[in-house]
């Protein structure tokens, strides 16, 4: 088989997307079957193994391309957002229709059994979900979005798809301070160091691949910083090997780490410091220009 980044291609030996016939080779050629992931969080896994170590995670209403469905209660597929490659849960999927209307904004909601806040809460949603509405409805000062089933949502909670973005990631990434530290994580119950790059620009209407390694080669430009961390903006990723933070401000510096295992703001120098003692320099500073 032609060599190929097994994150973002779904091929095997004895199995392939249609899509790349006379790119790779395989036993048979498949099309995609769409789906959506149907819970909160859904595991991505290298392995269709439950203990395989966590690649990366896709939340409730992501669009999923299904490329197998195996008789032990596993589906190999594509994430759409990031192209990711990996074995999920069966049960995570459901359908593709009705298409998502709205977004979840806030780092977590509850969703209740109908329009009541009283009601015993029956989910969770994190950041990034979407959700299909049939419409509103108030109770008592509080206004809920409807789901197909009948549950509800709070409203201020969500937004329309199409709603414009949020203009400024790293205040996105600042509401995740104090979240867990999870390898492999991507949402407000456990986050890694890319996934919360990823999760925060994605709030802002950039696209962003998954792990750090393909995030240091498609964002933004290098900085120069010669003259040291004065020279840095908001905004500027920091680079080590495997490791990725956000300037937030002078001399600081956001990210989800295992060093605290909890997603801080820490002085710069000194996170630069402590990482170059344990074997890792700066690998580079990038800037996203045309955002900042």
């Amino acid at each position: 088989m032609t060599s190929f980044d097994r994150r973002l291609t779904p091929a095997r030996p004895d199995l392939a997307a249609d899509f790349l016939k006379g790119k790779v080779e395989a036993d048979r050629f498949v099309a995609a079957e769409r789906s959506r992931v149907a819970v909160a969080v859904a595991d991505l896994r290298a392995e269709p193994r439950s203990d395989c170590g966590l690649d990366t995670q896709a939340v409730f209403g992501e669009d999923v391309d299904v490329f197998e469905r195996d008789s032990e209660g596993w589906a190999w597929v594509q994430l759409k957002r990031d192209g990711y490659v990996g074995y999920l849960s069966s049960d995570a999927l459901g359908p593709a229709d009705p298409a998502p209307t709205h977004r979840v904004t806030a780092l977590r909601t509850f969703v209740y059994p109908g329009p009541d806040m009283k009601l015993p809460a029956v989910g969770q949603l994190t950041e990034g979900a979407r959700v299909t509405l049939t419409g509103t409805v108030e109770r008592r000062g509080l206004v809920y979005g409807l789901l197909p089933d009948g549950r509800a949502i709070v409203a201020s909670h969500l937004a329309p798809e199409a709603v414009p973005a949020e203009a400024d990631f790293v205040a996105v990434a600042e509401r995740y301070v104090g979240t867990p530290y999870l390898w492999g994580g991507r949402t407000a119950l456990g986050i890694d160091c890319s996934g919360l790059v990823q999760s925060a620009l994605a709030a802002a209407g950039i696209a962003a691949p998954r792990d750090t390694d393909m995030q240091e080669a498609a964002l933004g430009a290098p900085v120069d910083w010669k003259g040291g961390i004065a020279d840095l903006k908001r905004g500027d990723l920091v680079f080590w090997k495997g490791h990725v933070g956000i300037v937030s401000g002078s001399n600081r510096l956001l990210h989800a780490n295992g060093h605290h295992m909890l997603t801080v703001v820490e002085p710069l120098d000194g996170a630069i410091r402590r990482i170059a003692e344990a074997g890792q320099p700066v690998r580079s500073i990038r800037r996203l220009v045309e955002r900042l």
